[in-house]
């Protein structure tokens, strides 16, 4: 399992366009990873990492509050992950985790 203490976009870059599922409600969600991308305009400090944003696409309903949810996927395992619902598009409701 990742140690998201230390992740860096690029520990998420093989996962893009993969499914992560979702347990907690009663049926099984999944959600697309779109993107994981780092965010330039804020420099790291000398020791910490790079800050980094991972995009998501869920189904349109219903819509996740923002909190933290378990994800799992093949690769990184079981993730505890905060998200925050940044609006819908042509395909369904997208989140974003950011990580400083």
């Amino acid at each position: 399992m990742l140690d998201l203490a230390s992740a860096r976009a690029g520990d998420f870059e093989p996962c893009v366009r993969q499914r992560f599922r979702l347990t907690t409600g009663p049926a099984p969600l999944e959600l697309e990873l779109l993107a994981a991308s780092p965010l330039a305009a804020r420099a790291a400090a000398s020791g910490q990492r790079e800050p980094f944003s991972l995009l998501f696409r869920g189904p349109r309903d219903p819509v996740l509050s923002q909190r933290i949810y378990p994800l799992e996927c093949a690769a990184l395992g079981r993730l505890e992950i905060f998200l925050v619902p940044i609006g819908s598009d042509a395909l369904g409701m997208c989140y974003e985790a950011v990580f400083a």
